[in-house]
């Protein structure tokens, strides 16, 4: 029986030597390829197996040397918090003092004006007792001038 292929021959439908090593030669370029991919596909999974184990590696490396810097990292925490504590403290120290010297700046100036009204107060208080003790040094002398002439003329 012949047939009619895609190239226009014919063909039986029963093979020729010919073609039955054709056929085996295509079979084992094409089993060939596919143990080339194969082994191809082999030289990549190592590779990337290799990389794996690489970057695992050095996951452990960069976990360990995390866990170092945390390690040191924490007492310095642990003073900086101290110190913070501290400094808070002396903050609200310092905020109570300042309040308190403020306070008393504010009686000190009422104080001081005070003290300054009454020295004013006092100044003219001695400045109008001068004047009383002149006037009455000025009568006396008057007086005594007066009793003088009098005592004077009697004799």
């Amino acid at each position: 029986m012949n047939t009619t292929n895609s190239r226009g021959t014919t063909s039986n439908k029963s093979k020729l030597p010919l073609e039955e090593n054709e056929e085996e030669e295509i079979w084992r370029k094409f089993q060939a390829r596919e143990e080339e991919i194969e082994r191809k596909k082999t030289t990549v999974k190592e590779k990337v197996q290799q990389r794996l184990g690489f970057v695992e590696e050095a996951t452990r490396s960069l976990s360990q040397t995390l866990e170092e810097l945390e390690i040191m990292a924490d007492p310095m925490r642990k003073e900086v918090g101290v110190l913070r504590k501290k400094i808070d403290m002396a903050n609200r120290d310092i905020k109570s003092l300042s309040q308190n010297c403020q306070k008393k700046e504010k009686e000190y100036k009422e104080i001081q004006e005070a003290f300054d009204e009454k020295n004013k107060e006092k100044a003219h208080l001695v400045s109008i007792l001068m004047e009383l003790l002149t006037e009455s040094e000025r009568l006396r002398v008057t007086k005594l001038e007066e009793i003088n002439k009098t005592v004077g003329s009697l004799q």
